[in-house]
């Protein structure tokens, strides 16, 4: 059992709008989406004052989770864009991106919370130049999202950039399933099959939202993710964004799977909400009053899954990890 206030949530987005020289960017297509609005809504920001949105955002962050009484730690994660054929970045094609120096500025700003998660699509052309010098930098893993990024991973191209991640001990965190909170363009590389092949490559691969497909009513990658947990040693998922109306199913079918409980690894998707509606009928009237009191969304997620019987482990035990 995870001691308070000792938990690293590995899955909190960074949100920021290009200011200064800060080499983000947002399309304007994104800047008229529900989430980016929502982010308006929640953090009561106009786009029209870039500088006050990102440093409310951060500020937002850091009290919440210095408020939360189980997490100690964020990793903070970048969002690459889209690259064209020559690795180079495709910026009519990008339509948000978060970049590495940002991530890095914000942690070394804010050490004892953060920690810093980049994101390297392995399409670009300086892809494993850009791990060496992340790694070199401090980063602790190396996050991507297929379906906005526009790449495969189980191009067979990208082996050389597995195999950096898996020297300089970077894992993998890939997104899973359909994705809706930003511009999805090819779904179907958000199937948990297609993360076998850095997982072959030796690298640690974390699957993000616990393997689910985000459709609520089918999780047909569960048999993968079971798969997976039993025939690699270097597979993980996160238990990111399962508590959302679209996911929470692969929440309920986990309980079913104490076995590998110790495959998961604490997330949330920060900025988005939790919810407590898969433990409506499955808990005591008490434990859900204290979920739906708890307002914090870091320990909101603790208490929910908690609640509901699932385990899982912290991100700070895979640092803790030798370095072999």
């Amino acid at each position: 059992m995870t001691t308070e206030k000792s938990l690293i949530d590995c899955h909190v987005h960074l949100g920021a709008l290009p200011d200064d020289g800060n080499d983000c960017y947002i399309s304007p297509k994104m800047l008229k989406s529900p989430l980016f609005r929502f982010l308006l809504w929640k953090h009561e920001l106009s786009a029209l004052k870039p500088r006050e949105f990102n440093e409310r955002y951060l500020s937002d962050l850091l009290r919440e989770l210095r408020e939360s009484r189980h997490v100690r730690k964020a990793v903070v994660l970048g969002m690459d864009g889209v690259y064209d054929r020559n690795g180079q970045l495709n910026r009519a094609e990008t339509e948000f991106l978060v970049s590495n120096d940002y991530v890095l500025n914000a942690v070394n700003t804010h050490p004892e919370e953060f920690l810093p998660g980049v994101s390297i699509n392995p399409q670009r052309r300086d892809a494993v130049e850009e791990v060496h010098r992340c790694a070199d930098a401090g980063a602790v893993l190396v996050k991507v999202l297929p379906n906005v990024q526009q790449f495969d991973p189980a191009d067979l191209r990208f082996k050389p950039f597995y195999r950096a991640l898996a020297d300089r001990k970077l894992p993998f965190l890939s997104h899973v399933g359909y994705e809706f909170s930003l511009i999805g363009k090819d779904q179907s590389v958000g199937d948990a099959d297609r993360l076998r092949v850095p997982l072959d490559e030796g690298a640690t691969v974390i699957a993000a939202h616990a393997c689910s497909n985000g459709l609520i009513l089918y999780e047909k990658f569960l048999p993968t993710l079971l798969r997976f947990s039993k025939t690699y040693p270097n597979f993980y998922a996160d238990i990111s964004a399962i508590t959302l109306p679209n996911r929470l199913r692969m929440l309920l079918h986990l309980r079913r799977y104490p076995e590998i409980h110790d495959r998961l690894l604490f997330g949330t998707d920060y900025p988005l909400s939790v919810f407590h509606a898969a433990a409506w009928g499955r808990v005591a009237l008490r434990t859900l009053r204290d979920m739906i009191r708890t307002t914090n969304r870091f320990d909101r997620q603790v208490a929910v899954c908690r609640g509901l019987g699932l385990g899982f482990r912290s991100f700070g035990e895979l640092l803790a990890r030798p370095k072999t």
